[in-house]
């Protein structure tokens, strides 16, 4: 493909635009091929670091089984796998699916809203009530597949490579993991996440094909004015919010209703704070989203310190994966700070968006981990990169050399 991507640009040298996009095909061809040669091994916390397995959940299990399963091991998703019934069983596929953990809840959490039409007593906690309505907590995952409550599940063998998993990231809009196999058809051995991606995109950081990308100012890609975040008043309920979040599956910025100023978030990674915290569930029609960002800090104390302080890329499918400091601190990112700026924010808080303020702390945007990585997937990345010296070693890497301007295969 390099070759071929060199022959073109060579038959088609010219002046203007041409000159332009084909200098602009040469590069991406030419990060393509270095980022072909990085295996998914290599992305931080890939593979999970003792040989336990994944948690995993039979398509017949129940949701009250599968929330428990996650809530216990700490775990933000689990696998679905299927009992396969056939002499040939260990050569077939069993994981089948993928479940978050946040799903799972927001769903329940609908669910409830439905049939509880009596206040909720002061002293039940979420997963009890769940068990006094049986048609809820006893739901197969199975049938869940018809709400679309299964996320995509497209897995990378060991041997993959990071422009595989970017491509999958970049272009599968709901796809958030990409379970890690030792082959097509073995069990789960590691995950990887779009933090995990963008924590070895910087370890790149000073070198001159992520700088040229990575120090433009967020005013200068589309997604900064084309994507508008959801937002939420500061004194709405945190039902209220919980609604909205089980119907866009994205952070919600909280906003003071006097100031219209952001003060907080609501993300699916706070939620297991409504199993650490009876109080949360009991009273969530009558708390404010206001007091939920006050009172996080409390509720999450309960988290170990062991818990929250991993090294990055360690334990990244963990369901408590931030510090206790940060749950319900957005992260924030100006539009003249650089992506570098807003990648560095979102890996340190383990948060899947930023949101863009202005100077007086007024939303305007929105970046999401999925926006940063379709900028470096190839063919997605600009075009106006014209490469540098780094990229001789990487074409090296790759098994490629440039003379007199044609890309040749080593």
């Amino acid at each position: 493909m390099a070759r071929e991507a060199a022959s073109k640009a060579t038959a088609s040298r010219g002046s203007g635009a041409e000159a332009v996009a084909t200098a602009g095909e040469y590069w991406s061809e030419a990060l393509k091929s270095f980022l072909d040669h990085i295996p998914v091994s290599s992305v931080p916390g890939a593979l999970q670091p003792t040989a336990s397995p994944a948690v995993e959940v039979k398509l017949e299990g129940s949701v009250l089984g599968a929330l428990d399963a996650m809530y216990s091991s700490n775990a933000e998703g689990t696998v679905i796998v299927d009992v396969v019934q056939s002499s040939f069983g260990k050569y077939v596929d069993r994981d089948i699916g993928f479940v978050e953990f946040s799903s799972l809840v927001l769903w329940a959490l609908e669910e409830l809203g439905k049939v509880d039409s009596e206040p909720t007593d002061s002293t039940s906690d979420f997963l009890s009530s769940l068990k006094q309505h049986h048609q809820i907590a006893e739901t197969k995952i199975a049938w869940l597949a018809k709400l679309f409550l299964w996320e995509p599940f497209f897995p990378v063998r060991t041997h993959d490579t990071l422009f595989h998993a970017m491509l999958l990231f970049s272009k599968h809009h709901r796809l958030n993991v990409a379970p890690v196999v030792e082959s097509m058809n073995s069990s789960v051995i590691g995950f990887v996440t779009q933090n995990a991606v963008m924590e070895l995109l910087l370890q790149s950081s000073g070198l001159e094909w992520l700088d040229k990308i990575a120090d433009k100012q967020l005013s200068e890609f589309r997604f900064a004015y084309v994507r508008k975040p959801v937002s939420v008043y500061s004194d709405q309920t945190l039902a209220d919010g919980l609604h909205i979040l089980s119907k866009e599956k994205m952070g919600l910025a909280v906003i003071d209703r006097k100031t219209s100023c952001l003060i907080g978030s609501i993300q699916c990674s706070d939620l297991y704070l409504f199993l650490d915290d009876s109080s949360l569930f009991s009273k969530r029609t009558t708390t404010t989203l206001e007091e939920f960002i006050n009172l996080n800090n409390k509720a999450d104390s309960k988290c170990s310190t062991a818990e929250n302080s991993s090294a990055p890329g360690q334990n990244i499918l963990a369901l408590r994966n931030r510090q206790p400091s940060m749950v319900g601190q957005p992260a924030t990112n100006l539009k003249s700070d650089t992506l570098k700026q807003a990648m560095e924010k979102l890996t340190t808080s383990r948060s899947s968006c930023s949101f863009i303020v202005d100077e007086h702390g007024h939303v305007e945007g929105v970046v999401t981990t999925r926006d940063i990585i379709s900028v470096f997937s190839p063919p997605c990345m600009d075009s106006r990169i014209d490469g540098g010296t780094f990229f001789l070693a990487a074409l090296e890497q790759a098994g490629c050399r440039v003379e007199n301007g044609q890309m040749i295969q080593i």
